[in-house]
């Protein structure tokens, strides 16, 4: 089998402390080195924002796995691109460093050039979608509109919600075509939380199978 370095990262130390979103990237990289042939000889976690091209500096963790990976000249398996970081110019650099990178939503054939692709897409696709959201805003007061509790918090505390559906987007792929009551049990039994750190239920899996869509 081939070695690898496993990386997973939550953003606030909530998450951190009560696993949310630290069990669901494990049990996909596994799942995925499974499937690929991947040994998983070292794991690292960290809490800590991903925000700013020079969050490296605030990451003790993903330096140590790179380092890592240098040592046993093996790449670093992510679940998901956004667990390196959501700046196109803090993934570009992480290339720099000569490091493979596999992000296993995307395959293990997706090379760095696509990686630099997929970020800016997003990267991309994020501003849209913060400009659509203040324009949209901006609309409603105009029209008199009472915004009631869709301030910047409401909507912050929607994106904070999308955000930890994300995370569990590579699990409900490989439990697809089940129904919401066996994906819950399945969940369950792996002791993967939900997004707000408690049971499974079939009305909780199809909340999340929702936002996902």
């Amino acid at each position: 089998m081939k070695a690898a370095i496993a990386y997973t990262r939550v953003s606030t130390a909530q998450q951190g402390k009560s696993g949310l979103g630290l069990e669901a990237q494990e049990v996909a990289l596994a799942r995925f080195a499974e499937a690929e042939g991947f040994l998983l000889i070292e794991t690292y976690q960290e809490v800590e924002t991903g925000k700013g091209s020079d969050a490296l500096d605030r990451r003790p963790q993903l330096a140590a796995a790179l380092k890592a990976a240098r040592k046993h000249k093996a790449p670093i398996i992510v679940a998901k691109l956004d667990r390196l970081s959501r700046d196109v110019h803090f993934i570009s650099g992480l290339m720099s460093h000569k490091t493979p990178f596999i992000v296993a939503e995307l395959g293990a054939d997706a090379d760095p050039f696509m990686l630099h692709i997929y970020a800016a897409l997003a990267e991309k696709e994020r501003r849209y979608i913060s400009q659509r959201t203040r324009d949209a805003l901006a609309a409603k007061k105009a029209q008199g509109v009472k915004l009631g509790g869709l301030n910047a918090k409401g909507i912050a505390n929607q994106r904070e919600a999308q955000e930890r559906a994300e995370r569990l987007r590579p699990i409900f792929a490989e439990l697809a075509g089940m129904s919401h009551r066996a994906i819950a049990a399945e969940l369950n039994a792996h002791k993967i939380a939900t997004p707000a750190g408690g049971q499974w239920h079939a009305v909780t899996v199809k909340r999340v199978l929702q936002r996902l869509s």
